[in-house]
Formats: structure tokens, sequence, C-alpha cells
């Protein structure tokens, strides 16, 4: 009796298993950082800037649009400013992580889903997901969702508790600057805090409980020094519109809780490349569009290759092959393969 053959299901889903939300700014005194509940929000302002002609064409095109190459670029672009007064930048968003990985939101192939879900529960009972839960627990102590305001900061401190009815059973402290973007190892003195949190995250991913963390940073910039929210992409602006719109949640300053996702995600240095590059998101073709790169478009290193290797083929993956196909899944995303055309197979 022939062996029914394994195929893609053209309908397969899998919800996200990190789920941050967006990220509100306020500011205070880096001193009063323990009682900053009631510090004020940061608001974005609309200016308006003389500017000059700078971008890249030659001078002959901007005469013929009726301009000069001296003449000023005047430009309308929303900023966000420490208020006058504070120093210090709070940063604040929830984090809610999730079990079931491995199981489909959508998949229209029972035989597949039954192979997958088999798949997934053995990598869980070799590794279990203290490996990867270790890099993401890494990047929230490391502040790397800060982005650009980590770059500018004299002092960082990322604060993290586990809540359970609004209340914080549990809290961590770390000093985020002491840590590399480089590396997930901690710090000696915070190696213990690191491990506990990545345990934490590890029993969410396992479903072993309802895990929500509350991440709050407090990042010393300077008395009335810019910070950067997320920036909105906005298509087919109008001429003389702003040409930078920033983000913000009630006229509160913001970060996308995508922008946060990604860089909590930032765990993937197991593409070739990674020790000149550092780690990258976890993306099914290790696209990094701000470097307009695909680190895994090449060599068959990509999400679905592996994922065919090691769900159809029954091939071996190796032990960080099966980290990134499980960090994807965790990632989540709609993985459907196409769906063929009976007449062109007929012929």
């Amino acid at each position: 009796m022939a062996t029914e053959t394994l195929s893609n299901p053209t309908v397969l889903a899998f919800e996200r298993k990190l789920n941050p939300s967006d990220a509100l700014f306020s500011a205070g005194d880096w001193a009063s950082r323990d009682n900053a509940m009631n510090w004020q929000p940061v608001r974005l302002h609309e200016t308006t800037k003389r500017g000059t002609q700078s971008s890249r064409k030659d001078g002959s095109d901007i005469l013929k649009s009726g301009g000069k190459v001296e003449s000023p670029n005047p430009q309308k672009v929303d900023e966000a400013s420490l208020p006058s007064g504070n120093d210090t930048l709070k940063v604040q968003f929830t984090l809610l992580v999730l079990g079931n990985i491995g199981e489909p939101s959508a998949c229209n192939n029972a035989k597949y889903r039954e192979t997958l879900i088999a798949a997934v529960n053995a990598y869980i009972q070799q590794h279990g997901f203290k490996e990867l839960a270790n890099r993401y627990a890494a990047n929230l102590a490391n502040g790397r969702f800060l982005w650009r305001n980590r770059t500018l900061a004299e002092q960082v401190e990322v604060t993290i508790a586990h809540l359970k009815d609004g209340k914080a059973v549990t809290q961590w402290k770390f000093d985020a600057l002491a840590h590399s973007l480089r590396d997930f190892t901690a710090p000696t003195a915070e190696v213990r805090k690191l491990a506990e949190l990545g345990a934490l995250i590890a029993e969410g991913l396992s479903g072993n409980g309802h895990v929500l963390l509350q991440i709050t940073a407090f990042v010393r910039i300077g008395v009335g020094q810019e910070v950067f929210p997320s920036q909105e992409l906005i298509m087919n602006r109008e001429r003389g519109s702003k040409s930078k719109t920033l983000y913000d949640v009630n006229d509160v300053a913001a970060m996308h809780s995508q922008k946060i996702g990604n860089a909590i995600r930032t765990i993937d240095s197991w593409y070739p490349g990674a020790a000149e590059n550092g780690p990258i998101a976890v993306e099914p073709y290790g696209s990094v569009t701000t470097q307009g790169a695909a680190y895994r478009s090449e060599g068959k290193r990509d999400f679905y290759n592996l994922l065919d290797n090691w769900i159809l083929k029954n091939k071996p993956l190796t032990v960080e092959e099966q980290h990134f196909v499980i960090a994807t899944l965790i990632r989540g995303g709609v993985f459907s393969a196409e769906k063929k055309d009976k007449k062109k197979d007929e012929d």
C-alpha cells in the first residue's frame, strides 16, 4: 500500500506568542525614578525648519524645477523632547508571553499539522525553551527596545515586573548599558537575575501559567534633550505637508508595538555573517530592511527550506537551525504554500 506523500498546506498560520503593547513616553528627574507614577507625558510638537538643499541630485535638476541649490529648503516636522527641567525619559510597555508553540491557528492539512506538532514537541522535550527565552530576556534587560534613545543615554535602568492580578509579584532591575548588544551574556552581577527572568519567559512559552510582564526603562539623556518615538510611514505625502510624522497615543509620544517586538526577537545569531554583523531579528528570510539585506535568502537557510526539510523530507536539522525555526513560529505569521493549478498538473 502506497504511503501518502506529505505536502505543504495552502492555509497555514501561527499566532504571535510574544505580544508587546505600545510603549508610552513620559519624563521626570533621574533622582525620582523610584516615584515615577505621575511623571508628565512627553508630547509631540510640530516645528518648521529652514533647511538647505542637500539631496543627491544634479543642480541642473533643481534649476529645471524652478529652484536654486542655494535656496532654503523649508521643512515641517514632528519632534519630541524632554520638558524643561527633566533629564530622564521613561519608556513603559507590557509583554504577554503565550504558549502552544507549534500549534497552527489555521491549517487545512491534518497530516501536516500532526507531523509539525510532533516535531515541535520533540524539540521541546529535548531542548525546552531555555535558549530562546534567555535571549528574549537579554533583549529586555539590555534595553535594545529603546533603539536610538539607548545610544544617547548616560545611564539606563530597566525594571521588569511579573504581574498577577495587576500587582507585581516579582521584580528585577538591570543596568542596561552594562549588557552587550552583540551577545546574550549578562555581566557577573546580573547573571542570576537574567536567568530567573529567562526561566519565567520559558514557563510562559511552555504554557505553564499566565505570564504578563511590565517593562519600564529609565533613560538619563539630559535636560531638554530630543527623544525618539516611532516614526509613522505615510505614503504619498501631499506637497507642503509634514516630512516627518511621529507616533503618539492619545497625544502621548509612543513607540509602536511592532518596533518593540522587532527588538525583543533580535536573537538570530545563527545566520552566516553573524560574527561580524551581530544578531538580527528573527525573520523568514533574515531580512534587515535598514541594511537592504536578506541574510538567509541564499544557501537554502531560510525558514521555508528548513521547515520543509524538517517536516516534509524528515531530514534532521542542526540544533541552531531548530532554534531558528521554532523562533519563527513564536514570531508568528502566515506561511501558506501557493495553491497548485490542477489543470497544469494534469497537463
